[in-house]
């Protein structure tokens, strides 16, 4: 996907079995590492007890952790995770993207940029970007 990893070798973790969950955001599909050819449950860059969702006030919070403190790709990451919601849950809810406190060289910025709205919006529009983020999103056969 991405020539020049930033961290070639990743640890990879075994996928957790998945707890019946009745939420609105509920999906098979795994989220695929821009880098990598793992998904990002398997780097344990997400996990499921990294994701709230609140439906009685419509919010989910989601706090995703990079494999490296100088990722890249973190903000590439967090835009899947935004639009991987925003294309699978009602209108209704806010969504909140954050890089976990103290896993990220540039963790307020990271954090500023996924939560802007029309930064989002922008990043969005860029057909290289949004090529890049479904392709993560892409389902996977096999």
């Amino acid at each position: 996907m991405v020539l020049g990893l930033i961290n070639a070798n990743p640890v990879i973790y075994q996928k957790k079995e998945r707890h019946v969950r009745i939420a609105p955001c509920d999906s098979d599909e795994d989220i695929k590492d821009p880098e990598h050819p793992y998904s990002l449950e398997e780097l344990k860059v997400i996990t499921e007890d990294a994701i709230e969702v609140d439906d009685k006030h419509s919010l989910v919070r989601v706090t995703f952790t990079p494999t490296v403190e100088h990722c890249s790709m973190a903000t590439v990451i967090g835009l899947c995770l935004r639009v991987k919601l925003m294309r699978s849950l009602p209108s209704r809810y806010k969504v909140d993207i954050k890089v976990a406190p103290g896993t990220h060289a540039t963790e307020a910025a990271v954090n500023k940029q996924l939560n802007d709205k029309e930064r989002v919006a922008a990043a969005l529009e860029n057909p290289n970007l949004l090529d890049m983020v479904d392709e993560c999103l892409a389902p996977t056969y096999g």
